[in-house]
């Protein structure tokens, strides 16, 4: 994945002078689904500024478009002058925050180990380490690991009420289901709450973001911080994210769109938010992208009057894409969407992104290297028969890498491009790849 310091996507956003406060803003953008008390978190993020973190559990080895949401929560918030603590939760990570419907798999210390530094290079991408309030990378391992179990009782344990804990939504679903909840699984709300208590102590934390589904979560550690401390500190949940249409956002084909390069392409990337709906962009735009509201409502009225040109999704895809991959693996990923079409060289294009845009493709499959174009045509679904796709050739309307095809018995091996991938088209917008093995 290409560093922030790589393009100037971060560093030329500032908070829109539109905008009285940030608060104001995050308002505007929708990134306020249920908070604490609204009128002293606006006075205290209007004031000086305020030490604030966000958890991230090392379930998986990156983090995904969910998890990009608080990312730039926290990055507005830094931008108007407040101090982020980014945690990544090498002790909460080794149980897992409990899921609606069943028991987490535990993974080994190793691996949350090995996940934690992936994660943690991952969010020190979004997040400026500079100045006064650069960030702080913080994982609860380090305050929960020295804690004896008779120390966690006493002094955290005795604070939580096991009939208020038993309310929580996640804890509530598990409970009314077969699967019940273990105990461990039951601890991790008093977890997190330590978390928030040892930030408040360690480095004078008042401000926690997270997603509204982990509200029960956000607000043990402010009951914990009241009753063991008598302070009163901020919790903001951020709205869950669904589509118009009621399907689940951050999902492509029924896979969680990540944001490591290497379980995402950056062309798989930006077609994702390329593909947006109309009924969604505007709303995407609002909570993904730095763009002023000015802008965001000339794109409004754009969808609304020429929705075809589909300029609000195009700038939706550019910008998300180049704030997690950088320029340089945005254009190559539009270079090569513009030359699957014919709009471009597509031996020009670097082996990696060919391969991933190749992958994309409906109906593609691998073949051995002396399968011919014919046979590809068919495996590929592009005809139904060897005969179709001579008749096809014949008539002029079958292209190879974008090339008019002339020979139905031609080798594949012969017409590959780097990687091995070969590009076949049926008229104009009909598409299928081929990978040679």
């Amino acid at each position: 994945m290409s560093s922030a310091t790589d393009h100037d996507v971060l560093t030329r956003q500032r908070n829109d002078p539109t905008f009285a406060s940030v608060w104001d803003e995050l308002r505007w953008r929708g990134l306020v689904h249920v908070s604490t008390d609204e009128t002293a978190l606006k006075e205290a993020l209007d004031g000086e500024p305020v030490t604030y973190y966000c958890g991230f559990d090392p379930t998986a080895p990156s983090l995904h478009c969910g998890n990009l949401l608080q990312l730039l929560t926290m990055r507005r918030l830094q931008l108007a002058g407040h101090r982020p603590l980014a945690l990544v939760g090498g002790s909460t990570g080794l149980i897992g925050d409990p899921r609606p419907t069943a028991e987490r798999t535990l993974n080994t210390r190793e691996t949350v180990a090995d996940w934690v530094s992936r994660l943690q290079a991952q969010v020190s991408r979004f997040l400026s380490a500079d100045g006064d309030n650069g960030v702080r990378l913080v994982n609860n391992l380090d305050w929960t690991s020295p804690l004896t179990a008779i120390d966690f009782l006493r002094e955290v344990g005795k604070y939580f009420r096991v009939n208020s804990m038993l309310k929580k939504d996640a804890v509530a679903a598990r409970l009314n289901s077969d699967a019940g909840i273990s105990y461990t699984e039951f601890s991790y709300q008093i977890l997190q709450g330590l978390d928030y208590r040892e930030l408040y102590r360690q480095y004078g934390c008042t401000l926690q973001t997270g997603g509204s589904d982990q509200w029960g979560n956000l607000t043990s550690g402010t009951e914990l911080i009241r009753r063991s401390e008598g302070a009163s500190v901020h919790a903001i949940g951020t709205p869950l994210i669904t589509n118009s249409d009621g399907t689940k956002f951050g999902k492509s084909e029924g896979n969680a769109i990540w944001l490591d390069p290497e379980m995402t392409s950056p062309y798989a990337f930006y077609q994702f938010w390329l593909n947006t709906a109309d009924a969604d962009v505007i709303d995407r735009l609002r909570e993904f992208t730095f763009l002023s509201r000015e802008e965001i409502e000339r794109l409004e009225r754009a969808v609304a009057d020429e929705p075809f040109r589909r300029e609000a999704q195009r700038t939706l895809a550019y910008d998300v894409t180049a704030t997690v991959h950088g320029h340089d693996a945005t254009q190559a990923a539009i270079d090569a969407s513009a030359a699957l079409f014919g709009n471009g060289d597509l031996a020009a294009l670097d082996a990696e992104t060919l391969g991933a845009a190749v992958a994309e493709l409906p109906g593609s499959v691998a073949l051995e290297g002396d399968a011919d174009v014919a046979r590809a045509l068919v495996e590929t679904g592009l005809v139904k028969s060897l005969g179709e796709a001579r008749r096809a050739i014949d008539q002029g309307g079958v292209y190879v890498n974008n090339a008019r095809a002339e020979d139905a018995t031609a080798p594949l091996s012969g017409l590959a491009l780097p990687g091995g991938v070969v590009v076949l088209r049926r008229g104009k917008k009909t598409l299928a790849g081929v990978t040679l093995s």
